[in-house]
């Protein structure tokens, strides 16, 4: 059966890319088990120099998931993580996950109303924490299950010279660790915790596949955030997939740097378990800092960089300047917004390697589409389906209709990473998860002859102005052709006879010299006359998420304040 006339995308695959990808039967556990079982000697986490390797990570991970037992954590229980990226964190996530419990993943920077909604809403009753953030998860009980918390010094995991050095009597020593460590009155701590227990006993029952690993937060930036329920056998699958994908990589010979937060869907699944799934040598950053990045290239240079747009334009143009070698990084994937072809030419140019797009979300745990990694890849699109997906392009208002190439519409997806719902959420599942395992993910998209995909905007923030439908996408990419344009934002604000108007936020640069009108006048030569903003407003700077993404809800919701 010839499967490219049914799924065209199959041609554009690279050399050795299979169709499908076996199904699993084993848990995530299993994946580290199989990564200590052939890559134990190997260094498994770097974390500024202090290096764990795989059998000690599996030791740990044994020893945490005791610790936690004996606090009453059980199978099927929620346990909240609300941590920066830090071996502490990947050995809390395994450890959970051993146990048959549910890693709930939670932004440390979160507010305490973000973070009391979550937690309320899955009701975690321990929760392991960055010690700088457990006065304000406790301050949580009132409103929450949480009864336990365990505080993680990050200090703990430096290596002994550089936690000698924040003792010193310096005010830039007390300043850094002011910024890694605090006070936790009341707090257990996980580093007692841990290196007080024995190992779990082996013969203590493990999750299956179809068990709920993780419940991760989304949608945020278009209403109320809700928990999608992942399965190990939807994570086990997207990593394999992530594998499947980039033929040239070398089992147990990899270096990937997480400088993407662990706690998002994206960091999570391409360094917690895909990077575990071939062996790889973790390299952890708490935050993105490029000088920070650039020194660990010295050290430990990487071959395989997940990040997304911002983070590579910032370091390929500082390893330039400072004459610093990223030849290394053969592989590159980019997530969570748009990879402009400009920052293709940029990395590429430096560091030789390839640098592709891909296509996910939280629902698909999280990577679905991903340009090929070969001279096939089409800057601009996200690429085609990854193996053992399908996708459909419909009619959003009748997802029974398909849609024609070249034709906008809803992406639907389905395969073997596909969520099993949002957590205590039926009618809001019923309303994505189509029959026959059909997820609808809310953003319109046009699929060309050969299966590569293009988005073009999210459906929740489509502007619907005098009757006609404006993508906001399409109005920020004119704005940001206008010399002095820093970046932009366009949102729908209310308007006469009940719809909408096109507003924008526009970020110029430091020297430019913008107004109202002029930007507006610029626009119409590449905007018809109906997505023309009818305003523009000049800010500072656009609210964006903890990976970069510019949160239009969040936009409109001060642009109708300041109104």
């Amino acid at each position: 059966m010839d499967l490219s006339a049914e799924r065209p995308w199959l041609r554009s695959y690279a050399p050795d890319v299979p169709a499908t990808v076996p199904p699993s039967d084993e848990s995530l556990v299993d994946l580290l088990r199989e990564a200590d079982r052939g890559f134990g000697a190997r260094v498994a986490l770097d974390f500024f120099g202090a290096t764990t390797t795989y059998a000690d990570l599996a030791g740990q991970v044994a020893r945490a998931a005791e610790a936690l037992r004996r606090l009453g954590v059980g199978r099927g229980d929620r346990v909240a993580l609300v941590l920066p990226n830090c071996p502490q964190h990947v050995v809390a996530f395994y450890a959970v996950l051993r146990l048959g419990a549910v890693v709930v993943e939670h932004n440390p920077l979160y507010t305490e109303q973000e973070l009391t909604h979550q937690l309320a809403d899955h009701g975690a009753r321990v929760a392991v924490v960055w010690d700088r953030v457990a006065l304000l998860v406790a301050r949580t009980a009132a409103s929450t299950a949480v009864e336990t918390v365990v505080a993680v010094d990050l200090t703990r995991a430096l290596p002994r010279r550089k936690r000698w050095a924040l003792r010193l009597p310096l005010a830039r020593a007390r300043a850094t660790r002011a910024a890694m460590t605090g006070p936790a009155p009341g707090a257990l701590s996980w580093e007692r915790l841990v290196a007080g227990a024995s190992p779990l006993d082996p013969a203590h029952p493990a999750p299956g596949p179809d068990d709920t690993a993780l419940l991760q937060y989304t949608g945020g930036t278009t209403g109320t955030p809700k928990g999608a329920v992942l399965t190990h056998r939807n994570l086990r699958a997207n990593a394999a997939q992530g594998r499947a994908w980039v033929p040239g990589l070398r089992d147990g010979e990899e270096t990937v740097y997480a400088v993407l937060p662990l706690f998002h869907a994206y960091g999570l699944t391409l360094c917690l378990t895909f990077a575990v799934g071939i062996g790889a040598t973790l390299v952890l950053f708490p935050r993105f800092d490029v000088d920070q990045t650039l020194e660990a290239v010295r050290r430990r240079p990487p071959t395989f960089l997940p990040a997304v747009p911002p983070i590579y334009e910032k370091l390929a143009t500082a390893a330039r300047e400072r004459g610093i070698d990223l030849t290394s990084a053969r592989y590159a994937i980019s997530g969570a917004m748009a990879l402009p072809p400009a920052t293709v030419e940029l990395w590429e140019s430096v560091t030789g390697g390839l640098l592709v797009e891909g296509y996910g979300m939280t629902e698909t745990s999280p990577v679905a589409l991903g340009n090929p990694v070969s001279p096939a890849r089409r800057p601009g699109t996200v690429g085609v389906p990854f193996p053992s997906t399908e996708i459909r392009i419909v009619d959003p208002e009748d997802p029974a209709r398909d849609r024609d190439p070249g034709q906008a519409g809803e992406l639907l997806v389905r395969g073997p990473q596909v969520f099993a719902g949002y957590w205590r959420r039926p009618e809001e599942t019923a309303a994505v998860l189509l029959p026959g395992g059909w997820l609808r993910t809310g953003d319109v998209v046009v699929m060309d002859d050969d299966g590569f995909v293009t988005v073009v905007d999210r459906i929740k923030e489509l502007i619907i102005t005098g009757g006609f439908n404006v993508y906001p996408s399409e109005v920020e990419d004119a704005l940001r052709r206008i010399p002095g344009v820093r970046d932009a934002a366009a949102v729908g604000l209310p308007g006469g006879h009940g719809g909408e108007e096109v507003v924008a936020a526009v970020v110029p640069h430091e020297d430019a010299d913008l107004d109202e009108a002029g930007v507006r006048a610029a626009c119409r030569e590449h905007l018809t006359a109906y997505k023309v903003p009818r305003r523009v407003v000049l800010v500072d700077d656009l609210p964006r998420s903890q990976i970069g993404k510019v949160l239009r809800r969040e936009v409109r919701d001060r642009l109708l304040a300041a109104r």
